[in-house]
């Protein structure tokens, strides 16, 4: 995909790590000038504790054929979004694409634990991250982006509207707020059609996040040995795989068509063609509804 982006400028809210890492990288090896926001830097550290930086993902995205700029931003804080999109506006004079992949909720999430036992402050703070952020970072957004028809916003959750609508996410904070954000795109496509741009809700499947590989106390490199610990850890994917979903809607001059839906980095791999790193497509969420929720041992034959 080089180049297919080239004179494009991208937001990627949330992008120090993970998916939101993945997807900067992804837009800058299609060529297009990508703003990588996060809160942690090579000077301070979010309240999150993880040591991967803005600047190193804005570095990646150098490397990658882009153009990486780093900006410090906490997405809570109105004013700091503000000048955010004001900065890009001056520099650029348009935005054409926005990713909400600001979270950073997993330390406050108490899994199998029920909303009357939950600490309160710590899921209402999971949801600030989770829903609020996005929600302030649009409305700063929004007026830049919508300049221009083909602008597209994509709304970053985990778990498709099929899914979620059928499965309890485990904790009431974090499936309210992964299903919430799936419902900020479909109303943001809403709203932007008039203006010929578009809005989506993706998730990608069992992300190999930079947290993921540390808990099963492995790298990229050997990534299959945590299998021997969760034998389902095989159909887990690299964050690079749906940054290119997110490049291939970027570049997609129909991308309209796909607009106000809940979409997976697989469904979009099978669409347009591309692959994960290794050449495979890892298809998660078809693999949990069949073999993993069904209690199946563990075989991704036929979903990678």
């Amino acid at each position: 995909m080089s180049n297919t982006l080239k004179g494009k400028v991208a937001l990627v809210a949330g992008g120090t790590r993970g998916a939101g890492r993945g997807i900067a990288v992804e837009l800058g090896a299609a060529g297009a000038t990508v703003y990588v926001t996060g809160r942690t830097t090579r000077e301070s550290r979010s309240e999150y504790g993880r040591p991967e930086t803005i600047e190193e993902t804005a570095e990646l995205v150098n490397q990658a054929g882009g153009e990486g700029i780093a900006v410090q931003v906490d997405h809570l804080e109105h004013e700091q979004v503000r000048a955010l999109v004001e900065r890009v506006e001056r520099d650029h004079g348009r935005l054409d694409v926005l990713v909400n992949d600001i979270w950073g909720g997993e330390l406050l999430a108490e899994w199998d634990t029920p909303l009357w036992k939950h600490d309160l402050e710590g899921g209402l703070r999971l949801l600030r991250l989770a829903v609020d952020t996005h929600i302030i970072t649009s409305h700063y957004a929004l007026p830049l982006l919508i300049r221009r028809p083909g602008g597209l916003v994509v709304e970053m959750t985990d778990g498709t509207k099929e899914y979620n609508d059928g499965n309890y996410r485990v904790s009431f904070f974090y499936d309210h707020a992964k299903s919430a954000v799936i419902r900020l795109g479909f109303a943001q496509a809403h709203e932007l059609r008039p203006y010929g741009c578009a809005a989506v809700a993706l998730t990608p499947g069992w992300l190999r996040s930079e947290l993921m590989l540390d808990l099963f106390e492995v790298t990229e490199d050997n990534w299959r040995d945590a299998t021997a610990r969760e034998p389902h850890f095989v159909i887990s994917e690299t964050p690079r795989y749906v940054g290119r979903a997110v490049a291939a809607l970027a570049a997609d001059s129909e991308v309209m068509r796909w607009s106000g839906q809940s979409l997976s980095g697989a469904q979009l791999a099978r669409e347009y063609g591309f692959t994960d790193l290794d050449g495979s497509r890892p298809d998660g969420w078809r693999y949990l509804v069949e073999v993993q929720d069904k209690g199946r041992p563990a075989d991704a034959t036929g979903y990678r």
